[in-house]
């Protein structure tokens, strides 16, 4: 499988520099995404899973990396049809230089065969690599259009997440030290690594963890190393916002799951549950407070995304399988969420040429799609009953209640408080209505039908969990050995 998402990664790739039209670029990408996720899906259907790739077995697809990279797919499929009317809109209006379209479809492909290398490195220093190359290729999509503040969203971003990824390399170092024992070779390969955790140090895997968790913390936008994430979410293309929070932020937490399994089978594990518990509370208090004043619906969008990265912290440091299953879904609810939320945002933007909610009025009326979008996304991300957020909340904190009431009552109210300020927010963005009238922007099919895929999947996965997710998530836990 990974072969041939290669081959054909290498041929729309030259197809695409053959092209000189938007639309054919289009079309060669989504071909080619399509491809892909049938690809995937057969391979989760037809073959026994795990499957190791090169004599070293540095690359794998067990049950977590085909669930990422199914995932991922959908969303860079979703975002490749939305982005051929976006695309063209952001010509016309003079935002997206002609020129650099081919460079943003490159970005686009080369970043998801990234994406994808990430969840198929079975050893650790590959899948820091790729996540460092994702960071590069994120930060040429966020400086696509014409504008100075994208060039210092782009830096700022690659400043702190790759100074914090330096943290997880000598992280990775040290694991590779440790790992060396009696008999066997030095390795980092996460299957070897989780045979061994009951004899590698307490001690020296604590602190190897704790640095690899800084980088790939940042790479999730985790407090204090979040700051980079409210302005790239904000000034990047709404298409390239959805790449973001649907996946390039899920191979943080992809980082994290790995290494917490293996801490799971050392004596430092007491010590690291209560670490992902502090950090997580950290970025769910720091979100909800932010969120409160914001003005800006993609800067309320960034830092809600802080605050469910904060929340699946929590699911992760409480350890259970229950727990670690409900993570698993809340990140499938969550990227498919985020999706919606920025999709929509995207087309509001189109109308109004701001995303801030002083400019915009009568949306419902001018844009009721995009309107609806954000309303159900709204609804969805706070986890209201019949919507899937609604029960992975309810289940992790079920188990969290077995921890601490204490820290139950404390995740409660700060979730509460995100929820009031989202609430109010679009409240009052929907609520203000003028009689003056805006040329109504005129919505290509192709940035529609996302935002109604995704309205309907979050509505199926709200009132009930197929089989085949379930027997997914309850594999991927018994992988795991949580």
């Amino acid at each position: 499988m990974i072969l041939a998402l290669i081959i054909l990664s290498v041929a729309v790739l030259i197809l695409i520099l053959l092209s000189r039209s938007a639309r054919v670029m289009n079309f060669y990408t989504t071909l080619y995404l399509l491809s892909a996720l049938v690809l995937a899906v057969k391979t989760l259907i037809t073959e026994r899973l795990p499957i190791y790739y090169l004599q070293n077995n540095y690359f794998f697809i067990d049950s977590l990396s085909i669930f990422e990279i199914i995932l991922t797919i959908v969303i860079f499929l979703l975002a490749a049809i939305y982005a051929e009317g976006y695309v063209e809109s952001l010509t016309a209006s003079g935002e997206l230089n002609p020129k650099n379209i081919k460079l943003f479809y490159v970005a686009f492909n080369v970043l998801l065969l990234a994406v994808i290398l990430a969840f198929s490195s079975n050893n650790l220093a590959l899948l820091w690599i790729f996540a460092e190359l994702t960071t590069v290729l994120s930060a040429i999509l966020i400086v696509i259009l014409n504008a100075k503040e994208n060039i210092t969203a782009a830096l700022k971003y690659v400043f702190i997440a790759s100074t914090a990824m330096l943290f997880s390399f000598i992280g990775l170092i040290f694991m590779f030290a440790i790992s060396k024992l009696d008999g066997a070779e030095a390795t980092l390969n996460w299957d070897l690594l989780l045979q061994r955790a009951a004899e590698l140090s307490p001690q020296l895997f604590l602190f190897s963890f704790v640095l690899i968790f800084v980088g790939f913390a940042a790479k999730s936008g985790i407090v204090p190393f979040h700051t980079w994430l409210p302005a790239a979410y904000s000034k990047a293309p709404s298409d390239v916002s959805v790449l973001l929070s649907g996946s390039i932020t899920n191979i943080g937490i992809y980082a994290i799951i790995r290494i917490y399994a293996i801490a799971q089978h050392t004596s430092s594990q007491p010590f690291i549950s209560k670490m992902l518990l502090f950090f997580g509370i950290a970025s769910m208090a720091v979100a909800a407070v932010s969120m409160i004043v914001r003005t800006n619906v993609k800067k309320l969008i960034a830092f809600s995304s802080v605050e469910n990265m904060g929340f699946l912290l929590i699911g992760i440091s409480i350890g259970s399988p229950i727990s670690i299953f409900w993570v698993l879904f809340h990140t499938l609810a969550h990227s498919l969420n985020k999706a919606l939320l920025f999709f929509s945002a995207g087309i509001i933007h189109r109308q109004y040429n701001s995303i801030k909610n002083e400019f915009i009025h009568n949306a419902l009326k001018l844009q009721p799609l995009a309107s609806w979008g954000l309303i159900v996304g709204s609804i969805s991300i706070i986890g209201m009953p019949l919507f899937p957020l609604f029960v992975s909340k309810f289940f992790i904190l079920s188990q969290l209640s077995g921890v601490s009431k204490i820290i139950l009552f404390s995740v409660l109210s700060l979730l509460l408080i995100a929820s009031s300020s989202f609430a109010w927010f679009f409240i009052n963005l929907f609520g203000n209505i003028k009689e003056k009238e805006l040329p109504k922007f005129k919505a290509p099919a192709s940035m529609k039908i996302p935002i109604i895929i995704l309205i309907i999947l979050l509505l199926i996965l709200g009132l009930f969990i197929p089989a085949s997710i379930k027997s997914m998530l309850h594999a991927i836990v018994s992988e795991l050995r949580i």
